[in-house]
């Protein structure tokens, strides 16, 4: 494998069109995200159908604005990465069918990345030094599992969610606060204001590396429908910084306790929910009381992007796997 290695890497999973330039696995030359936020705040979460259309708006400019921002023509770049999986299908089926017209039209190879393995792969642009094995935590919108990272593409789910999701949980909260989309850093801020520690579930000690968010969901919704139909205020930040001090709580412990039990002196963030303020604190806290290196991505690799995708489609190719042909579908409930 030559040396300076150019991937162009194409996400379009769910409502970012995001497109980058990544030479070989670690460096970054441009990652171009156009956000649909705005779009879909006022339907209170992504619709899937204006999703799609937006990406097909979006995915021509974006594609030319990082070649340009990385200094690079198509005839610079030596293969296509996308994301085929998991995610919303018609966002999949813009992004995916747009990489196959360009790796068909360039005659150069083609690479199916797992949106997950792209969360994780965030971290090996943000510290190029860093080599599995590892610990990771991933924890997003769709996802929250403890992950045993054996190398580059080969991954053992230690402990998932049982239900939610953290960041659907975060979302979840969010809408029946009234703090509108996106949920999650609209409770980040309002945690930071809180004081005042509710317990609306206790720890169950019985999951091992398991999480279930579903019933600390509906215990808050029950609680402020109690306070709303008594005339009794609701206490939004108190609310949210307990409900983030016992999710970050449990996610952190039981992040720590797999890597000590598993002998494992790395643990790594990864996912939309990376960018939690407390969640990054608290893990670099509790890994260093323990004698452990923790990492966690730079803040444009938290969210869905593609130069994430672009990391990992190359250490996906150097170890011949995820290379793909004209036939490649979109899967949206492709798993680890």
């Amino acid at each position: 494998m030559k040396l300076g290695f150019k991937i162009l890497a194409i996400e379009s999973s769910c409502d970012e069109t995001s497109c980058a330039v990544v030479v070989d696995g670690r460096v970054c030359l441009s990652n171009i995200v156009s956000s649909q936020i705005d779009i879909h705040t006022r339907f209170g979460g992504v619709v899937p159908e204006v999703a799609s259309r937006n990406h097909i708006t979006a995915i021509d400019n974006v594609v030319a604005l990082a070649l340009e921002k990385a200094g690079c023509t198509f005839k610079d770049i030596d293969a296509i990465a996308v994301t085929y999986g998991a995610g919303l299908i018609g966002s999949l089926i813009v992004g995916v069918s747009y990489a196959k017209a360009l790796s068909y039209a360039l005659d150069i190879p083609l690479i199916a990345v797992n949106h997950i393995y792209g969360h994780i792969a965030g971290n090996y642009l943000s510290f190029p030094d860093l080599n599995p094995p590892f610990v990771c935590l991933l924890v997003s919108g769709g996802h929250t599992a403890i992950i045993e990272v054996k190398d580059f593409n080969h991954h053992s789910i230690i402990g998932n969610t049982l239900d939610d999701a953290a960041g659907e949980s975060f979302d979840k909260v969010a809408r029946v606060l009234g703090l509108g989309y996106p949920g999650g850093p609209k409770v980040d801020a309002l945690a930071e204001k809180g004081k005042n520690y509710i317990e609306f579930t206790k720890p169950n000690h019985e999951l091992g590396y398991n999480f279930s968010f579903s019933g600390k969901k509906t215990a808050i919704i029950n609680y402020v429908h109690k306070l709303e139909q008594t005339g009794k205020p609701v206490p939004k930040e108190d609310i949210c910084y307990s409900f983030s001090k016992s999710t970050v709580d449990e996610l952190v412990e039981k992040t720590i306790r797999a890597a000590k039990n598993l002998g494992y002196k790395k643990v790594v963030l990864a996912g939309g929910v990376s960018a939690n303020k407390r969640l990054r604190a608290q893990l670099t806290s509790v890994a260093n009381e323990n004698g452990i290196e923790c990492f966690i991505p730079k803040m444009e690799y938290c969210t869905d992007n593609a130069a994430m995708i672009g990391s990992a489609g190359y250490f996906a190719y150097i170890s011949g796997v995820g290379i793909a042909d004209m036939t490649l579908a979109p899967k949206p409930n492709l798993s680890l």
